[in-house]
């Protein structure tokens, strides 16, 4: 949720475009499970946890680096998964019981490989080892440091479905893209790319293609992700995230469409404060300056609060003060974002100093 999108296919950071990381960034908005899925910086994907380094990684975004939702003020991209209401989602590794068991898959399993035909009108000779071993090499290498057990326990608990091994196996690789997240988003792809591969019916396994995509620049497979996961879930806890993927790919009449249609009261108020964010960058996007600065006014922009996400709706206002041209107006709220930004996650005293200079 920038979550500032992975800069790497940059847009400048003031364009009101994410500066979508040239990578690196954002919904993310979380640790592939820290928002409930997305993998937070200690590479854990915590679901329920909230806050921003308890922040979910909002924080996934890495200060200075890829801004937010663009616009937004340096937050980490952390998608806060904290609220995930997991009753609310569906198991989507067995099938509903009520349609009785499947006797054609069952058919199918008591077929081995060695009993189908081959094309010759033999038997298929049974696999190799050799090939079997090829298949492990093809996955990211792991670091010695990722072990199963760092995986976020809400995240093992979706993982339970696959067989032991295969669930360790794929837990460790989103291990690794939650750790890889914010230094090198293409290699945090590949591993969570790996992991769907292995089990894609998991939605935490989505959960995380999507949001290392949205932080390698990837945004049409990011976005084809978070529907994925929003749809098994049935949660809207990365619209963010997709409202800004759709800005990314020069779509900002959708990425409002998206915060239209989003119920914005039943979002944790993080999610809602980003969601607001990105749709003012779309109104940037399509020239509509004021009306970008006015949808951020609200009760909450009060400089003298102190909240988690209070920090970036500041620096956001002040970023699109300064795109219409009220100069001292955005001074004046870089200088409060920065003092609300006790973390120092965004640039927000530069850009005060670099408008007076």
């Amino acid at each position: 949720m920038s979550e500032n999108g992975p800069r790497g296919k940059g847009d400048d950071r003031r364009s009101g475009r994410p500066d979508r990381r040239d990578h690196g960034s954002r919904e993310g908005n979380k640790k592939f499970g820290e928002r409930r899925g997305a993998p937070g910086r200690n590479g854990k994907f915590e679901r329920d946890r909230r806050g921003r380094d308890g922040r979910d990684r909002d924080s996934f975004e890495r200060r200075g680096a890829r801004r937010q939702y663009d616009d937004r003020p340096g937050r980490k991209r952390d998608e806060r998964r904290d609220d995930f209401r997991r009753g609310d989602r569906r198991s989507f590794d067995r099938r509903d019981e009520r349609r009785g068991p499947d006797k054609r898959r069952d058919e199918r399993g008591q077929r081995s490989a060695q009993d189908r035909p081959s094309r010759n009108g033999g038997t298929r000779p049974p696999k190799r080892d050799d090939v079997a071993a090829r298949e492990l090499l093809s996955a990211p290498e792991l670091p010695d440091s990722v072990s199963f057990s760092d995986l976020d326990i809400e995240a093992r608990r979706e993982l339970r479905s696959l067989p032991k091994d295969l669930a360790e196996r794929v837990g460790r690789h989103l291990v690794a893209a939650g750790m890889l997240l914010d230094e090198d988003p293409e290699a945090a792809l590949a591993h969570a790319r790996y992991a769907k591969a292995k089990a894609s019916r998991i939605a935490v396994v989505r959960e995380a293609v999507g949001l290392a995509a949205y932080h390698a620049g990837e945004w049409a497979e990011a976005l084809s992700e978070l529907r994925a996961v929003r749809r098994m879930t049935r949660t809207d806890i990365h619209v963010a995230v997709i409202a800004d993927a759709e800005r990314a790919l020069g779509r900002p009449e959708r990425a409002l469409d998206v915060a239209k249609e989003t119920d914005t009261s039943a979002l944790p108020k993080e999610i809602e404060v980003e969601l607001r964010i990105v749709a003012a960058g779309a109104r940037r996007d399509l020239g509509q300056l004021d009306a970008a600065v006015v949808s951020l006014q609200g009760t909450d922009l009060d400089p003298r609060r102190r909240e988690p996400w209070s920090h970036r709706l500041f620096y956001a206002y002040a970023d699109n003060l300064a795109a219409a041209g009220r100069t001292e107006e955005a001074v004046r709220w870089f200088l409060h974002a920065a003092e609300a930004d006790l973390e120092e996650e965004t640039d927000a005293a530069e850009r005060a100093a670099e408008l007076t200079s």
